[in-house]
């Protein structure tokens, strides 16, 4: 049994969730469930980013207190992650107490350490990104992520030595080659550190809505030197060193590529800083785009695709929450952008989930009823399903290691059809009662056994249901991981229900 810790990026309060937040949430959902289905002990973190001027904003804009604003907005992210069935096991806010002191606890041990110092900074900025552009980084003179206009900031301010740590971290990277993941994403942030790094400006005093610094109080931390430490604060920094100790070692964040800088080189940076090993592990996905624009606020709220349109609840409501967590899971490699459609979600829904496994559980159950007395055999172990099964479960375990569920998800579903098609080579409908009926249909039974466990991390509740239907009422994972994935473990004389189809199919125009 090993151990896990995995955190989503915590998400802006400056408006309501969308598919692009569900994107990553469910991604690092399906990772924690699948950590705890092999035995490992795992935690996993998502949240709310509350502090900075675009919050502030945002607030003032609705006429709200940037406190009333964030209440109600973190609330809304609860709610589509209770609605996506998102297993995480701690939602922070960065507005808490308890973040409140690791943050302070955390920047004045840098502080003491040295690696800060007051200074003035002129330059460029976007409220947007809350960071700091130069010049050469500008595209015509706007923000190159969210393309609108900078607008040129002088202000004292606190500023992190970044510069100081540019060959301890390339000594970091090479004695790490796995630390950022894919290989594309860790090319991207050595070549931001082998451009040179510069100090950069981690408070402000233009506003208010934030972490007070302890040392200079006229001055709140910068929404982004805040917000990367929700990690450590979840498992207790500065209040119970046991805790880090614990689970900062098994770390995995998984990010956006958007704020590759922010997680690949300024937090292990500040983690040096404060005598504390950076993050064991980020992986960087790609974005989804809808007509390759990348899905997000911004782009709403400047006349594209309305958010609403697109929520994680309007989605669920119209395709079901395992469907919608199915298609984010399977449809883009995790690292890779895609590209997002409602007619996408349809295909994925008709073809994988209704014509593939949903025909396949009914089908199986079917002849259970009128060729068995209800009751489902048990698999040979000689079944010509056997290699197929065995070889999914191999390749399910090395997708998920290397944080890809697209990949598990394939693997899974060639078993699916490894297994419709053994069905349709013996035609165990058109059979009479009997011991050659009753092999077959074990041998599929015990297949679907074994794809119901390895889909659960993607459709908990689907993959339950199917459980129950093929009559197994113990839960998926009660036994350890070796033993559910033997082949044979389905248990004769289980009483078989066909219910209901698992996925009607959506009638198309």
């Amino acid at each position: 049994m090993g151990r896990f810790y995995i955190t989503t990026p915590i998400y802006y309060t400056n408006d309501a969730p969308h598919v692009g937040s569900a994107y990553s949430t469910v991604n690092a959902d399906a990772l924690a469930r699948w950590h705890r289905l092999i035995g490992d002990e795992t935690k996993f973190l998502t949240g709310t980013d509350e502090h900075g001027q675009k919050v502030a904003d945002a607030a003032a804009k609705n006429d709200h207190s940037p406190a009333e604003w964030v209440e109600q907005t973190s609330e809304r992210f609860r709610e589509a992650w209770r609605t996506l069935n998102i297993s995480n096991d701690d939602f922070i806010r960065t507005t808490e107490a308890r973040h409140h002191e690791s943050v302070q606890k955390f920047l004045s041990t840098i502080y003491e350490n040295g690696y800060i110092y007051k200074d003035i900074y002129q330059g460029l900025y976007c409220v947007s990104c809350e960071d700091y552009y130069t010049p050469e980084t500008a595209v015509d003179g706007k923000c190159p992520i969210h393309a609108r206009a900078l607008i040129e900031m002088e202000e004292e301010n606190w500023f992190f030595k970044l510069s100081a740590f540019e060959d301890r971290l390339l000594e970091y990277y090479e004695q790490h080659p796995g630390f950022v993941t894919p290989e594309t994403k860790r090319n991207e942030a050595l070549s931001f550190i082998k451009g040179g790094l510069r100090d950069i400006s981690i408070t402000r005093t233009s506003i208010t809505w934030g972490v007070r610094v302890p040392w200079d109080e006229a001055h709140v931390f910068y929404v982004w030197y805040d917000a990367l430490i929700n990690y450590l604060t979840a498992i207790g920094y500065g209040r119970d060193d046991e805790e880090v100790r614990k689970w900062w070692p098994y770390s995995n964040h998984l990010i956006g590529k958007e704020i590759i800088r922010f997680h690949c080189v300024w937090w292990p940076a500040m983690c040096m800083a404060a005598r504390l090993e950076p993050p064991a592990h980020v992986h960087v996905h790609g974005w989804l785009l809808i007509g390759g624009q990348k899905l997000s606020k911004t782009m709403a709220a400047e006349g594209g695709v309305k958010l609403t349109d697109i929520s994680p609840i309007v989605l669920t409501n119209e395709f079901g929450v395992d469907p919608v967590r199915y298609y984010l899971l399977r449809e883009t490699s995790l690292g890779n952008d895609g590209e997002f459609s409602l007619e996408g979600v349809t295909l994925r829904y008709n073809t994988d989930l209704a014509n593939n496994l949903g025909n396949l559980v009914a089908r199986v159950c079917t002849v259970v009823e009128s060729k068995c007395g209800g009751e489902g055999p048990a698999a040979s172990l000689d079944s010509a399903l056997r290699p197929a099964a065995e070889k999914a479960i191999l390749d399910n375990v090395a997708a998920w290691e290397r944080f890809n569920p697209q990949s598990a998800l394939e693997a899974t579903w060639s078993l699916i059809g490894a297994t419709n098609a053994y069905l349709e080579q013996h035609a165990p409908w058109k059979m009479e009662p009997g011991e050659e009926v009753r092999r077959v249909i074990g041998d599929a039974l015990e297949a679907i056994r074994i794809v119901a466990m390895l889909a659960s991390p993607a459709m908990p509740s689907v993959c339950d249901e199917i459980w129950r239907r093929i009559g197994l009422d113990e839960t998926i994972g009660s036994a350890t991981f070796e033993e559910s994935t033997r082949w044979g473990q389905y248990q004769p004389a289980r009483r078989v229900q066909k219910g209901e189809p698992l996925f009607p199919r959506i009638h198309t125009s």
